[in-house]
């Protein structure tokens, strides 16, 4: 670093750190030097820039110092992400020797390192006085603000010394005859709070309290006075012994004048000096002591002024300064210096830094008059350092070196064998009286409840209370701050133990069939036993079998693989070691989970459950049977799902919530402590079914003299198990015995009852039958009588029929009509009065209705189609009126009448054929002879005859015109025979002749002014629009007064729409309102009334839709009924 040479041999004893990377070094350099300190911190995370200090010594900040000695500089490197903070010492002097700081902060974390500046002197430098390392050197052109006065020097360009640290070394004490004196009066003005104290102490201030009061005081303005043309400055400061002139100037000679002292009127004499100079009044203080140090005032008529005298006592001077010392660790040290006043203050400093000498330090300071002396009690390594004094006058300093005293050992820890359970002693004396640390197997103990550690004087003992095994081993004592250590062994022996608290009952253990035993048996003994496994007579050597041992330090285990039936019985363990053996029996027992119960038996099924059953398994595993678990599943589906969650306790059990129809299938499992059983075998499968709703809307639908026929409707509630059929029974009223109507089962939902008596009465019921059985019987709620009904025919001929039905030539005819009628009605039909013919129209007759349908119709079949519908005598009747239509041929002939100009007239004749509808109109096209490409020129034309214009001039056309009815445009069209030319020749074209049309035109309102109402406070617009040529001149008038110059209208006249713009009109606003339009033909105007109206009322009622009038008349009675009021 610069010139420097760092200090890197001295130990780092500061703490881990927390954000340094890079911590600054110690440097040593010669006066004159360079040096360069560095601190790195990394950003890697943090979110912003860390802020970073120097500090020289305990206090001193040097950011306030930087100038042309001292710089500090930062920098930021944005591809390592790191800060490096750099205090950089230019042309060092021999005062910035010391210890200096830098301090790192980022949030809540701060992160410090010291270090240490040495500089050499090149040259046997002069004694100074220790003041001077408060002030700056006065050759300085910035140092001198008064004759009196001190100036700071902080952030000029030279700044002054760092701190006084770099003065503490051993010299004689010098007072500069240059230097001027120094005024600590004013220090303490200027000067922060904060370094009131340390001023004190530097210029010897024994009263600090009392001059921080007086000056206090001082600090108060001093009012103007009338008497005094100059008063007293606001404090003095002499040297004790000194003398001191007090000076204030009289405006009025002739006014009486007193000196005081603290209160007190004093009188001339040796001490006390009065003078007069003109105006002038001076006071003589001679030889001044410290009781002259106090408040003076001096009055002149009815007014004063004052001032404070601060008497200085002279600097304590090192008379015998301290010397380098050489202790011991653990030793006392002492450091004394000799000052040449009795009980003078002295400060002591360790490194450069204050030692604090407070109750609870380590350092003590004895006082024997002017003897000071520095006592360490129990001095330690950490006490080495450079150890300073400083006086008001002096300082001095010298080197501590704490040592280590040479280490024997009395009495060396001994080899032990101790049997477990039993206390561990081990004892060690040394020839120093100090700590030490105990280690077992290079691992550091820790006292605990059970390792206890004793140090008395020089003997060091470690008592282990009931050792463990795990106590074994090499132990070692350490003495503090020595690199020697006190080995020894111990040996921890125990016969073997096996422990079988873990098992049950006569140390038996259960297993289950088929899974793996892993019983392990915890075993003790030091050094470790043998173990040995055997069942009956044979050993268990085989590490590879299905039943082994695996032995370990404090257990052993018995490994059955996969156990079986015959792996029951009696197995003995034994244990063996130098300290004796041990034998135990373990009986094993196998148990396994139940056989599979028989598959079970679905005895009941109903709509969505069934009852099952089962019956227990022929083994029960050698464990009692705890229930059983059901599951089932759909027949073409392979997952299963468990019904009971809760075991059965029973062989019998009802599965619910079925779905119906579906095919299910059950089985079960058995289960015992061991476990659950594999499932038995599924049962048969089986469907939940349930009968049906009973059918519904049962009826009779005709009766003859032996038949009743009934018909009804399907059930609401089929089910899954459909519907097979139905049952109709009856029986005769009177008696109670059903008769089935039909043997075998109708799927129809009508049923004709044949063989009854006529004239009897029966009743009828109905039933739904399924898989699941007959459903509950439908009865008809009243006798049905055995006699045929005659019912009049009646035709229900539909609407859309009642009207002309029309279709087109290939589509199909199909009318249904339904009718009525009982027996039987005969039905007939008739097109245009003769029968029809059945050949070419397919007629199918039922009970209730008839049909008449034709494939593909065809324009014959138009006509009136007569239905007859007959019951005996009983007849009714009905016309249907069926047009069959097509497409039209085309025009008959067209021809063209006349050709003229771009002109052409053509006349045709309609259609021979119409297509069985009306001529709906034409189409007509022409083509021009060269290109023969058809275009259309009219459509839908009515009539039959045109004329075709705005042909082109000496090309030749032809034409052809297609028919239209509902159908659409005809299949081929009808083309005129000759051809259209129009001429080029005979045709002269000759200029039109205008005469000038005349423009102008008097004045005229396009749009006259309206009768308008307004709002009081709200502008209102009269608008109307006037044209005339030349452009008329337009004036507005209000009750027949020009409206000129008036800042509350506004007019505007854009494209003849005239406006004018009444700003916040109030009452007298209203009137009429003239618009004037005036040209060189003449002049019009029109006028409208304008009514403004006040308040709120109005314009909320207005904007409400409220006519004005209506407005108006309640407002006049609104106002009429408060003036009566």
């Amino acid at each position: 670093m610069g010139d420097g040479v760092p200090e890197g041999d001295k130990p780092d004893n500061s703490q881990k750190s927390v954000l340094f990377i890079e911590k600054p070094k110690g440097g040593s350099i010669s006066v004159g030097q360079n040096i360069t300190f560095t601190a790195k911190v990394e950003a890697q995370d943090l979110l912003r820039k860390p802020n970073a200090k120097w500090f020289k010594g305990k206090w001193m900040d040097l950011a306030s110092k930087a100038g042309k000695h001292l710089q500090l500089k930062e920098t930021f490197d944005r591809l390592t992400k790191m800060y490096t903070f750099e205090m950089h010492i230019i042309k060092a002097k021999e005062n910035y020797a010391g210890n200096y700081r830098c301090e790192v902060t980022y949030k809540d974390k701060v992160d410090t390192c010291s270090f240490d500046l040495e500089v050499h002197e090149t040259s046997s430098a002069p004694s100074i006085d220790i003041r001077s390392a408060f002030k700056r050197r006065l050759d300085s052109p910035d140092a001198k603000q008064g004759a009196r006065g001190i100036h700071s020097g902080e952030g000029q360009e030279d700044a002054g010394e760092l701190d006084f640290s770099g003065l503490l070394k051993r010299r004689e004490v010098k007072q500069e005859p240059d230097e001027p004196d120094i005024d600590v009066w004013e220090i303490l003005k200027n000067a922060s709070p904060n370094d009131y104290e340390k001023i004190a102490f530097q210029y010897g201030i024994t009263d600090l309290r009392g001059m921080l009061k007086r000056l206090k005081r001082t600090r108060r303005e001093e009012k103007k006075s009338a008497a005094f043309a100059k008063i007293l400055d606001p404090a003095y400061q002499v040297d004790k012994g000194g003398k001191v002139r007090f000076v204030v100037e009289l405006a009025d000679p002739t006014v009486e004048l007193k000196w005081y002292k603290n209160g007190q009127e004093i009188r001339p004499s040796g001490k006390y000096i009065f003078e007069h100079k003109g105006n002038e009044r001076i006071l003589f203080i001679n030889n001044c002591g410290l009781t002259d140090d106090a408040r003076y005032h001096v009055t002149a008529g009815d007014e004063k002024c004052s001032t404070e005298l601060f008497v200085r006592e002279p600097p304590v001077m090192v008379t015998k300064g301290l010397e380098d010392t050489n202790g011991y660790i653990g030793d006392k040290v002492e450091l004394s210096v000799e000052v040449s006043e009795d009980d003078a203050n002295v400060k002591w400093f360790k490194n450069g830094v204050e030692l604090p000498l407070d109750s609870k330090s380590r350092y003590k300071v004895k006082v024997e008059g002017k003897k000071h002396t520095l006592i360490i009690n129990e001095a330690t390594k950490g006490d080495n350092a450079t150890y300073s004094v400083m006086t008001t006058g002096g300082t001095s300093a010298a080197k501590l070196k704490v040592d280590l005293r040479p280490l024997k050992i009395m009495q060396p820890l001994e080899d032990q064998t101790v049997r477990l359970g039993k206390e561990l002693s081990l004892k060690c004396e040394i020839s120093e009286n100090v700590e030490g640390k105990w280690y077992k197997n290079g691992q550091l103990l820790q006292p605990s409840d059970r390792i206890k550690m004793y140090h008395k004087g020089r003997i060091h003992r470690l008592i282990i209370d009931s050792s463990l095994v795990d106590d074994d081993g090499e132990y070692m004592f350490v003495p503090e701050a020595y690199n020697v250590n006190i080995p020894c062994k111990v040996h921890i022996i125990d016969p073997p133990k096996i422990h079988l608290d873990g098992l049950g009952d006569n140390n038996t253990v259960t297993v289950v069939a088929g899974t793996k035993l892993r019983l392990e048996i915890p075993i003790s003994g030091e050094p470790t036993p043998k173990v040995m496994w055997s069942r009956g007579d044979k050993w268990l050597m085989d590490p590879a079998s299905r039943i082994r041992a695996e032995n370990y330090p404090d257990s052993s285990c018995l490994v059955i693989d996969s156990a079986e039936r015959d792996d029951s019985g009696n197995y003995r363990i034994m244990l063996k070691n130098e300290a004796g053996e041990d034998t135990a029996h373990i009986t094993i027992k196998v148990v396994d989970i139940p056989d599979p119960p028989a598959a079970p038996n679905v005895i009941d099924v109903g709509e969505d459950w069934c009852i099952m059953t089962w019956e227990p398994p022929v083994y029960d595993g050698g464990s009692p049977i705890l229930g059983y678990y059901i599951e089932r599943k759909k027949k073409q589906s392979s997952r299963w799902m468990r019904l009971n969650f809760d075991l059965i306790k029973e062989t019998t059990f009802e599965p619910k919530k079925m779905i119906e129809g579906v095919a299910y299938e059950v089985r079960v499992f058995a289960v015992n402590a061991i476990g659950t059983s594999k499932p038995s075998m599924p049962s048969k499968p089986f469907v939940p079914l349930a009968v049906t709703s009973p059918p519904t809307c049962l009826a009779v639908d005709s009766v003859t003299d032996t038949t009743v026929t009934m018909k009804w409707r399907p059930p609401d509630q089929i089910g899954a198990a459909g519907l097979d059929g139905y049952v109709i029974e009856y029986c005769f009223e009177g008696t109670e015995e059903w008769i089935v109507a039909n043997p075998d089962l109708t799927d129809k939902t009508k049923f004709t009852i044949t063989g009854l008596p006529t004239g009897a009465k029966i009743f009828v019921r109905v039933k739904a039958v399924n898989a699941a059985g007959s459903s509950d019987p439908r009865m008809h709620p009243q006798p049905i009588l055995v006699k045929e009904v005659i019912e009049p025919p009646k035709i229900r001929l539909p609407r859309h029929l009642k009207q002309t039905y029309i279709r087109r030539v290939g589509e199909a005819v199909n009318l249904v009509i339904p009718f009525q009628g009982r027996p039987r009605p005969k039905i007939s039909w008739k097109k245009n009065g003769a029968h029809v013919d059945k050949n070419q129209i397919n007629i199918r007759n039922s009970e209730h209705d008839t049909i008449i349908f034709i494939r593909k119709a065809e324009r014959i079949h138009s006509g009136k189609y007569d239905m007859k519908v007959k019951v005996d005598n009983l007849v009714d009747k009905a016309t249907i009126d069926i047009q069959i239509v097509d497409r039209p041929g085309p025009p008959q002939v067209v021809s063209i009448v006349d050709v003229w100009g771009e002109n052409a007239a053509l006349e045709w004749k309609p259609p021979k054929d119409d297509g069985n509808a009306n001529i709906t109109g034409y189409t007509i096209q022409k083509a021009d002879k060269k290109s023969m490409e058809w275009f259309t020129v009219i459509e839908h034309y009515h009539r039959t005859s045109a004329t075709i214009t705005e042909l082109v001039i000496g090309n030749e056309y032809f034409f052809r015109i297609f028919s239209e009815n509902m159908c659409g445009l005809s299949q081929d069209a009808t083309m005129t025979t000759e051809s259209a030319v129009i001429a080029k020749d005979g045709k002269v074209y000759k200029n039109p002749v205008y005469e000038d049309f005349n423009f102008t035109e008097p004045p005229m309102f396009t749009q006259p002014l309206v009768n308008t109402y307004a709002v009081s406070g709200y502008n209102a617009t009269l608008n109307c629009s006037v044209r005339g040529n030349p452009k008329p001149k337009i004036t507005w008038m209000k009750n027949k007064i020009i409206i000129m110059n008036d800042p509350r209208y506004r007019m505007f006249s854009n494209q003849g729409v005239c406006t004018l713009e009444i700003r916040k009109p109030n009452p007298y606003d209203g009137g009429t309102y003239t618009c004037k339009a005036v040209n060189s033909l003449g002049e019009v105007e029109v006028e409208c009334k304008l009514e403004v109206k006040g308040g709120v009322s109005f314009f909320r009622l207005l904007m409400q839709g409220v006519p004005p009038h209506i407005i108006d008349g309640y407002l006049q009675e609104l106002h009429a009924g408060n003036s009566e009021k």
